[in-house]
């Protein structure tokens, strides 16, 4: 199944920026690429995806539930955001789905994750789907930690000023398009989560604003914060 989902978002993931991602990323709404330098000590890291803070130290309580299997809404997740953190190489797949008939309508949204991710489980899905994952745990979307200043270019996720702090940020030393970004509104990954996104060769910089919920970064250098 873990590959049956890498194979499905390989062909969509990676190369969407807005103009065209209404193709690509209704049921996605990411990026998955590879390759990035690790993120300095004092960055938001793909292993915490914050800075630190007493917040986020006690969202680290024992999984909500396992990085692998099928799990019905309402039973056996409740509806409500989680995260996943410490992935590697693109290797997490998740899914949301209406139904459980494994089709490719009944997919919601997925993703391929590097490092961390974050994502909204609604009260309308039916099936939550996780493969090859770290356990996931349950946020409080209200909890402000230590919000950095710089980030892993390969991270996943960060939660906008929890993770890290509104501003300018600049990646460097980019090749061929493999930098993929996004601001996003929300953690549901659906097309109208996204409110820009972009592949980038060479020097990215992105303003990330106080209002957007998550920025994601794969395969991109490590981001800065501009003076």
């Amino acid at each position: 199944m873990g590959m049956k989902g890498k194979i499905a978002l390989g062909a969509v993931v990676g190369v969407v920026v807005i103009g065209v991602v209404s193709a690509n990323a209704g049921d996605n709404g990411s990026g998955s690429a590879s390759g990035s330098n690790s993120g300095e000590h004092s960055s938001a890291s793909a292993q915490h995806g914050s800075g630190g803070g007493k917040a986020q130290a006690a969202e680290k309580k024992k999984p909500a539930f396992a990085g692998d299997g099928d799990f019905r809404v309402g039973s056996d997740v409740k509806p409500g955001t989680y995260r996943t953190t410490g992935n590697t190489d693109g290797m997490c797949y998740w899914e949301r789905a209406k139904d459980a008939k494994g089709e490719t309508d009944s997919i919601l949204a997925n993703d391929n994750v590097s490092g961390t991710s974050y994502v909204t489980v609604k009260a309308t899905d039916k099936l939550f789907k996780s493969n090859g994952c770290k356990d996931w745990e349950a946020v409080d979307t209200k909890a402000k930690g230590t919000p950095a200043a710089r980030m892993s270019g390969d991270g996943g996720m960060f939660g906008v000023g929890s993770d890290i702090a509104p501003g300018t940020y600049r990646s460097t030393g980019n090749k061929d398009d493999s930098c993929y970004w996004e601001r996003t509104k929300d953690a549901d990954h659906s097309l109208h989560s996204i409110i820009a996104n972009n592949n980038v060769t060479g020097t990215a910089v992105v303003t990330i604003s106080p209002g957007d919920a998550y920025f994601k970064t794969t395969g991109c250098g490590d981001w800065k914060k501009a003076a």
